[in-house]
């Protein structure tokens, strides 16, 4: 028989080595082709496991090329290994062997301040009281996980010394070092979980499942707290889940572990302000803190209000007592240095982050590095999917799930997109640096912006009259108007900085089409700043490539802009007289037409109306002739404000009401359709207003409101409620008036209309005066007067002066 390399030697572990030696395979390998772990085969080997099961056996066969002899004599030995060491009567394995009491020094030291972690503790002592109160019940497993560097196991190292006495039979910190890069093996850690209950290393079974099964029976009857730190995977877990009834396992990952079923889960994220401030004080001293508030909050900003920051931030400073925040604060704000400031000793940020970005997979690495270009707080699957350049947006989702899964992305409070913590945005763009060569990042960037400049254009061309048809493009990229202001919406800022990009590096035509695309959206959605900048550099990208009609076109817009939304009107009518030039050498009637209006506009805004109609007359003619009628009765709505500006207010309604029976045609066709009603029903109001006829006037403003909000129109929403408010007080209904007026201050700040903010504040101080509450009218007029050096001078000039006589009087 060939049964033996050594004949002579018939222990188990010769035997054993011997067979590994004649395979040429070192332990790691033959654990590899076994199944069998490294520490188990290294037992056998020394002897410390001197007869292993017959299934062990077999798994090391098929690697160790064992005839049908060798393997029969290796069992049989093992078996005779196995009787030698048996005693002559075989105690029950059990939990007799205990420690009593059990050894708390293996749990690590608590850590004296968790500031912010007040409110998982109390959940991590409620599932605990829920275990310990209940017997009979089932034993409690949670999983805590988060990002990098939030303290995780800080929180359950805490939670573990707290509740010591609920947990007499012992308390059980077990480090599973899943970051690394060898994670410690189910085997092994289920093994050290037997030695740290009293069973022999002799004693314990050589298989997994063995040994899961024996910590199952002597951790029935027991009250014990098992920490299951820093785990890998779920894979990882499943096995080592060996608690009974009345035990309760804590389990730390920075995965989400969304694979395990039946447990409670919370995630850990980055601390309030006022508790990330708290935590600093508590480190550095709150007498230091209190020197200097407001640096101290921009500090812990800068953190990113991460534990771990805190923590490193708050022990240089403990240990440097003549720095002022302030130098640290100084040295943060680099985004370069950041990461390599925030280092004390051997606690590392960097070193945190880069534990969970080796684990990545190489396209989920990729997204991670590269998500660092955009220019937003959040993103999309799009954006993704342009950053890697994937085949399709499935792709580019799996990798964003799995840097969710790896808490190395938060999902976003809108749905399906997803943001950085603002350290690892930093720490991404170190690796894209590091990482990507400079050709490779500028493609990437490219390829978004192209993506955000398309995607915003087919969006924006969703937002029209019903006598203009849709783009195909705009129907290919999203279904409706509804899916297309979302977008919008959402992409704001990123879509924003695409076009930027886009004109610096001369691509004109792509910036005028999606400012012409936005042109009617301008009047539902965005800020007065947003579509100045937007139009700004159509202007410009006109002039560039030399088209004189371009030109003309977006000077228009931007003079509606500079008026309408900005109140600017001296600028309004200087934009408009250029936009008329342009149009002039375009030979571009429409154009022509709609620079007149725009120019009568800035002057009624102004208060100097022209000194006929003649202005008005020649743009409808000039409309009529271009074969627009949405602009003749633009310009014929125009003509009807200044008939009221001049007195003659019957002449007024009559043409007013001529316009409306207009776009009354196609109310309900479009968004766009719906808000130039809505406008023109707030025009004829205050006509109506001058005619004394309050309550008609109210009513139009009622229907324009709903029209605005029907289409999420917050510019337009604004204005309604502002002059449903004003009519209100008028009326005497002041806790409505009061609603209305103040949730369009609101939605006028968030716009940046600084002309209807001081209007309404100046509506809320005449209000607050007829309530007999002179405190707060008092600080509407002061907040008007801050806001009239935002405007025109001539604009704001008597405004102001009023305003200050009343605050002398007040």
């Amino acid at each position: 028989m060939a049964h033996a390399p050594g004949d002579r030697d018939e222990t188990f572990m010769a035997l054993l080595k011997g067979y590994r030696v004649r395979a040429d395979l070192t332990q790691e390998e033959l654990a590899e082709g076994s199944g069998v772990s490294v520490r188990a085969i290294s037992d056998m080997e020394r002897g410390t496991v001197k007869g292993p099961q017959r299934r062990t056996i077999e798994a090391l066969a098929v690697p160790l090329r064992l005839d049908e002899d060798e393997l029969t004599h290796l069992q049989k030995v093992a078996k005779q290994s196995r009787a030698r060491s048996a005693p002559a009567e075989q105690p029950p394995l059990p939990v007799a062997r205990i420690h009593d009491p059990p050894a708390v020094g293996m749990l690590p030291p608590d850590l004296d301040d968790l500031t912010g972690c007040e409110h998982h503790l109390g959940t991590l002592r409620e599932l605990a009281g829920e275990v310990a109160g209940d017997p009979g019940g089932h034993g409690q497993v949670v999983v805590v996980s988060g990002p990098p560097g939030t303290g995780k196991t800080s929180l359950a190292v805490r939670a573990a010394h707290d509740l010591a006495e609920r947990f007499p039979d012992g308390r059980f910190f077990l480090k599973l070092r899943g970051m690394s890069s060898e994670p410690a093996a189910p085997t092994d850690v289920v093994h050290l979980l037997l030695r740290l209950l009293g069973i022999d290393a002799v004693r314990i079974p050589v298989e997994l499942e063995q040994r899961a099964n024996l910590c199952r029976s002597l951790l029935r009857e027991r009250a014990a707290l098992i920490v299951l730190d820093d785990a890998a995977d779920e894979a990882q877990v499943r096995s080592l889940l060996v608690g009974g009834p009345r035990c309760f396992t804590v389990v730390t990952s920075r995965q989400l572990l969304v694979g395990l079923e039946g447990i409670s889960r919370f995630a850990l994220d980055e601390l309030g302000r006022d508790d990330a401030v708290a935590l600093l004080s508590g480190i550095v001293g709150p007498a230091r803190v209190a020197r200097e508030p407001e640096t101290a909050a921009e500090l812990v900003d800068l953190c990113g209000r991460l534990p771990l920051a805190l923590r490193i931030a708050g022990n240089r400073l403990a240990s440097r007592p003549a720095w002022p925040l302030g130098h640290l604060a100084g040295q943060l704000r680099d985004r370069g240095r950041r990461l390599t400031t925030l280092t004390a000793g051997d606690l590392n940020v960097r070193g945190v982050f880069d534990l969970s970005y080796r684990q990545l997979t190489s396209a989920a690495a990729a997204a991670f590095r590269r998500l660092a270009l955009v220019p937003a707080a959040d993103f999309s699957v799009g954006a993704a999917k342009a950053l890697i350049d994937a085949a399709d947006e499935d792709d580019a989702a799996l990798c964003l799930e799995e840097l969710a899964d790896a808490s190395l992305l938060q999902p976003s409070q809108e749905a399906g997109r997803y943001q950085f913590h603002d350290l690892l945005s930093v720490f991404a763009a170190e690796r894209l640096n590091q990482e990507e060569s400079p050709e490779v990042v500028r493609a990437a960037d490219e390829r978004l912006t192209r993506w955000l400049v398309r995607s915003a254009t087919a969006a924006g061309g969703h937002f029209h009259p019903s006598s203009q048809p849709v783009s195909s493009l705009s129907t290919e990229l999203f279904p409706d108007e509804v899916s297309a202001g979302r977008w919008l919406v959402a992409e704001h800022q990123s879509w924003l900085a695409a076009v930027r990009k886009a004109a610096a590096r001369g691509e004109h035509q792509q910036v005028l089409d999606l400012a012409e695309s936005m042109h009617w959206y301008s009047e539902i959605g965005g800020t007065a700043s947003t579509w100045h900048d937007v139009f700004d550099l159509a202007v410009k990208s006109a002039i560039a490539i030399g088209s004189e009609r371009d030109e003309a076109v977006h000077r228009n817009y931007l003079s509606w802009t500079l008026c309408t939304l900005m109140g600017r009107v001296h600028e309004s009518a200087r934009m408009a007289r250029q936009a008329m030039s342009a149009a002039v050498a375009a030979g571009d009637l429409r154009e022509q037409a709609w620079a007149r209006t725009y120019l009568v506009s800035a002057q009624l805004n102004d208060g100097k109306p022209p000194a006929s109609a003649e202005i008005f007359d020649e743009a409808i003619d000039l409309f009529d002739e271009a074969g627009d009628p949405l602009g003749l009765h633009v310009a014929r709505a125009m003509r009807a404000t200044y008939l009221q500006t001049t007195g003659r207010l019957e002449d007024a309604a009559e043409e007013f009401d001529i316009c409306l029976r207009y776009f009354r045609r196609t109310q309900g066709s479009t968004s766009v359709d719906d808000s130039s009603c809505a406008y023109l029903l707030l025009r004829s109001a205050q006509n109506l207003i001058a005619l004394g006829s309050n309550e008609a006037a109210l009513d139009r403003c009622e229907e324009a409101l709903e029209l605005f909000q029907a289409h999420g129109a917050v510019i337009g929403r604004a204005r309604a409620l502002e002059s449903a408010g004003r009519l209100l007080r008028m009326r005497g209904d002041h806790d409505r008036a009061r609603t209305r007026l103040t949730e369009a201050l609101a939605l006028f700040e968030r716009t940046g209309q600084p002309q209807y903010q001081l209007d309404t504040l100046c509506e809320l101080a005449l209000l607050s005066d007829q309530s007999n509450e002179p405190a707060a009218a008092r600080r509407a007029r002061e907040r008007a007067l801050s806001l009239c050096e935002t405007l025109d001078a001539g604009t704001a000039t008597s405004l102001r002066q009023e305003l200050i006589e009343q605050l002398d009087a007040s």
